[in-house]
């Protein structure tokens, strides 16, 4: 028979200050999501009977296993003092399976400090006794930390302004033309003279007189 695991010590930060960890997520009906960055290195600790508090073990004597990971999320219980959002997933069973998956599928080896994990429970299954609450179904997705990092503005810093490039107004052309009816005249023996009379007016009357 397996030697049954001593109930993992609390972080140094949680000694020193007193707490027991991060509150444990919830999952109080279907649809519910939770998700966040990992804020601290996931643990593996045994489970424990929500009852007695005595430690789970298998029918065969090994120590029933479950991955404890500590995710920042936009939640606030008031009924929490200085609630700062960090909330614990204890993921076991068919949770783990969909965790699994999700860093499978984001081409990962393992959950990171750093990475974002979003867990969502999605409906209930059946029950396997009589008198047994149905196990609740999970979907999860996974980012990887580098990737989540780089959809991360730095909050400290504020996108560089995009130079304007001046553009400056089309120049005038005499007698109302447009520019393609002035490049046309200008190409046109019959009316060069006419437009060079009309510009050295139209520089006279522009320049100031002498002081």
């Amino acid at each position: 028979m397996t030697t049954p695991q001593q109930h993992q010590a609390p972080n140094a930060d949680d000694f020193l200050m007193g707490g027991g960890g991060a509150p444990t997520a919830k999952f109080p009906a279907p649809g519910t999501v939770v998700s966040g960055r990992i804020t601290e290195k996931p643990t593996v600790e045994q489970q424990r009977d929500i009852q007695s508090g005595e430690q789970k073990f298998w029918p065969d004597g090994n120590p029933m296993m479950q991955l404890v990971v500590t995710i920042q999320t936009e939640e606030r219980d008031p009924t929490i003092d200085e609630d700062d959002g960090r909330r614990r997933l204890f993921v076991k069973g068919v949770m783990k399976n969909a965790v699994a998956d999700a860093v499978r599928m984001a081409g990962a080896r393992g959950l990171e400090v750093g990475g974002t994990l979003a867990v969502t429970y999605t409906h209930d299954g059946q029950a396997k006794q009589r008198g047994f609450s149905p196990p609740k179904q999970y979907t999860a997705t996974y980012t990887a930390a580098a990737q989540a990092a780089l959809h991360t503005p730095d909050p400290g810093t504020a996108p560089a302004p995009v130079p304007q490039q001046y553009t400056p107004p089309p120049a005038a052309t005499p007698a109302g033309l447009s520019p393609q009816q002035y490049a046309a005249a200008q190409h046109n023996p019959a009316t060069q003279a006419l437009l060079a009379q009309q510009q050295a007016q139209a520089a006279s009357a522009a320049t100031p007189p002498p002081f």
